[in-house]
């Protein structure tokens, strides 16, 4: 298990070397001129430019800055904000707890409600029921979530007068305030994720109750509920695991949106606001830091493997 580890691990730092070329790159292939972006204003002379590209290092070869931007990373600097000229990593961290938050509690609601419906699915194949929560989770999986987060906001203010608190408290410093600011995107957002994931689980649950092991269960009296959870339920699980860790990429994509839907000072609003902006080493830091948190969540989902099914071993 440790020399798997190591060896993933190792793997991971690779992806995310090509992750960081590939994003430097393309970065400072976006039409426009930095020294516009800085000094926003489209008449400056040569001579601010030059002065503008030797402050940021600009004035040197390609590789140069690759290799200097590379040395920062490995001490922890990600840059300054061309615009704020603000710490990258200060405007970061104090937007990752929200985004995480969030993503935690979509994921959180797309579990509690699609393992149920896949296992409800499949013990009650060809049914009404299974006709009913097959044709629900289809339609799920049509409803984009940035609609939904608008019709979340829409519809409650024209009906009741409510509309989720804007900004963002801190969970620990007021829990209710803080869920009533999130519990709506986290629902948006981890719709089309439960769809998804009630879909894989039916599929496998369905594969795996014709298993001889499971007729064997049944045939010693054991009771419909003792088969499904301990025998069955387990074993289907590895294919909704590993749609989970493929999704994820999907739910941080979904954040950038609905934070800005539901006015959340997110790293979502963060990546917009880089963007449009044209703010190069933010859009830099921000891909990294989420393409590291999804290298990490899917190093944790291969070695769930091992604890799901106890006969995978990893050598």
């Amino acid at each position: 298990m440790t020399q798997y580890i190591v060896k993933r691990l190792l793997f991971s730092f690779v992806v995310l070397f090509a992750i960081s070329l590939i994003v430097f790159t393309a970065v400072r292939v976006i039409p426009g001129d930095v020294c516009h972006i800085v000094l926003a204003t489209p008449d400056v002379d040569q001579g601010q430019c030059n002065a503008i590209n030797h402050e940021l290092g600009l004035d040197q070869p390609a590789p140069t800055q690759y290799v200097r931007y590379i040395g920062g990373l490995l001490r922890g600097d990600f840059g300054s904000s061309l615009i704020t000229k603000r710490d990258v990593w200060a405007e970061m961290k104090d937007r990752v707890p929200l985004t995480l938050e969030l993503t935690l509690l979509s994921t959180l609601f797309a579990l509690i409600v699609a393992i149920p419906i896949g296992v409800i699915s499949a013990v009650k194949q060809d049914s009404v029921t299974d006709y009913g929560l097959r044709f629900l989770t289809i339609g799920w999986l049509s409803i984009p979530s940035f609609w939904l987060g608008t019709m979340f906001i829409v519809f409650p203010a024209k009906w009741w007068n409510y509309s989720p608190p804007i900004g963002y408290v801190d969970f620990w410093d007021d829990p209710l305030k803080n869920l009533e600011q999130l519990y709506l995107p986290a629902i948006a957002l981890g719709i089309a994720l439960s769809a998804s994931l009630a879909r894989v689980t039916r599929s496998s649950m369905l594969e795996v109750l014709r298993q001889d092991y499971v007729r064997t269960a049944r045939a010693k009296g054991l009771g419909s509920r003792v088969v499904v959870t301990r025998h069955a339920l387990r074993n289907a699980l590895i294919p909704v695991a590993t749609l989970f860790g493929l999704q994820v990429g999907v739910l941080f994509g979904g954040t950038v949106v609905l934070e800005s839907i539901f006015t959340l000072p997110g790293l979502g609003g963060l990546t917009l606001s880089a963007v449009r902006n044209k703010d190069y080493t933010e859009v830099q830091g921000i891909v990294l830091m989420f393409s590291t948190a999804l290298v990490a969540l899917n190093l944790l989902v291969d070695l769930s493997y091992a604890w799901i099914d106890p006969r995978i071993r990893y050598a």
